[in-house]
């Protein structure tokens, strides 16, 4: 992920600033979410799957109505925002980072706008198909949306939810494993066709 940065265009090195800038208080949490997501030790996939599982059980168990559930998520994001700069200055201070870290909170911080950029190219994408193929983008969006609702019916909706939600935060550490194997299976069929 290094020679990202270099792949950069000046809109995308700009929007990474910004993002750097106001994201620095929440670098350390940052860079220890990424560990986790990524799977630095052997044991965070089962805490992932922990975690999610918790919090679901417990939304089960309280069953919240909807305005309470919205409201106490917003209350905890507010409290978040406002109480883990704070008390991340104060447990590591901002003299305390490494340049590796420093790098690695970069890189994040590429891929998040790259991430951000690729999903409003796709909606302009899907928004454009529709105006281009107005027929295969109704088929397309009805025949989603009924099979969504059969699986909705079928599933109870805080399983699917849960489901989900551990899926999105397991996706970049499988997508690492998936890559360093497919990296090993090419080696091993160069290896083969050289010695053929």
């Amino acid at each position: 992920m290094a020679g990202t940065s270099d792949r950069s265009t000046p809109l995308q090195a700009q929007e990474t600033a910004q993002l750097e800038e106001h994201l620095q208080g929440w670098r350390e949490v940052i860079l220890a979410v990424d560990q986790v997501l990524r799977w630095q030790k052997p044991w965070f996939p089962l805490a992932v799957i922990g975690f999610t599982t918790a919090v679901f059980l417990s939304l089960y168990y309280l069953d919240p109505s909807v305005l309470t559930g919205v409201s106490s998520c917003v209350v905890i994001l507010s409290l978040a925002d406002y109480l883990v700069p704070i008390i991340a200055s104060k447990i590591f201070g901002s003299s305390k980072c490494k340049a590796t870290e420093q790098q690695r909170f970069h890189e994040i911080c590429i891929s998040l706008v790259k991430t951000y950029n690729r999903l409003l190219a796709f909606c302009r994408g899907f928004f454009s198909f529709k105006d281009r193929r107005p027929k295969t983008y109704f088929i397309l969006v009805i025949g989603t949306l009924l099979v969504m609702a059969w699986v909705g019916q079928q599933v109870h909706n805080l399983l699917l939810t849960h489901l989900i939600v551990t899926f999105f935060l397991l996706l970049p550490g499988v997508m690492i494993c998936v890559s360093k194997y497919t990296g090993m299976v090419r080696r091993l069929f160069r290896r083969g066709k050289k010695k053929d």
